[in-house]
């Protein structure tokens, strides 16, 4: 497991751990980072439609470790870097508070969700899945929604993907980023409450 202080620290310094497929564990920090800028985030009017005719359930850190296992799920061929190391670090990391999940319930069932760290006005996603289409958007939607009225300045995605062009993702060098972090966690923003 990785002890909470050295995963805290990373995020920090703009680094993030991912299990390999052999067992080992690698630290990235991407250059360009790719960031969702909370003031351009882009809903569609088609999925904020899907949003109001759904009869979903948005709801916060109510089964974290379900949304990560969930997340790990991959197709026969595919690897997970979501190992059984990561999920243990960040379970302890939602236990202390500083993880987080998104999800999206209907009828009961958990169809849909994120996963991610905040520190200070900084959240860094780490992961997402849907069991039902647009799930795993309306969970980006949600917390997004959630960080804006909550203060936070920084959504980290990593690497931008074509999912989330679309709602305005961007990179920007890693000095930038580095910067923008610093300011971010400095910031006393509540992400539970």
């Amino acid at each position: 497991m990785i002890p909470p202080s050295i995963l805290l620290e990373a995020y920090r310094r703009g680094v993030f751990p991912m299990g390999m497929p052999d067992g080992s564990l690698q630290w990235f920090s991407p250059d360009p980072r790719g960031i969702i800028p909370l003031d351009t985030f882009h809903l569609s009017r088609r999925l904020a439609r899907a949003m109001r005719a759904s009869g979903i359930d948005i709801r916060i850190d109510t089964a974290f470790s379900d949304v990560v296992a969930a997340c790990a799920e991959r197709g026969d061929d595919d690897e997970t870097w979501i190992t059984e190391e990561i999920a243990e670090s960040y379970a302890l990391l939602f236990d202390l508070g500083y993880a987080h999940s998104v999800e999206v319930w209907k009828d009961g069932s958990l169809v849909g969700g994120l996963y991610g760290v905040a520190i200070g006005g900084a959240f860094f996603g780490e992961s997402m899945f849907h069991r039902e289409r647009d799930a795993s958007k309306m969970a980006l939607v949600a917390l997004v929604a959630r960080l804006r009225e909550r203060g936070f300045t920084l959504l980290d995605i990593q690497w931008v993907t074509p999912h989330l062009e679309q709602f305005g993702a961007v990179e920007i060098p890693r000095d930038e980023y580095l910067e923008r972090l610093a300011a971010a966690v400095e910031r006393e923003c509540e992400f539970r409450t």
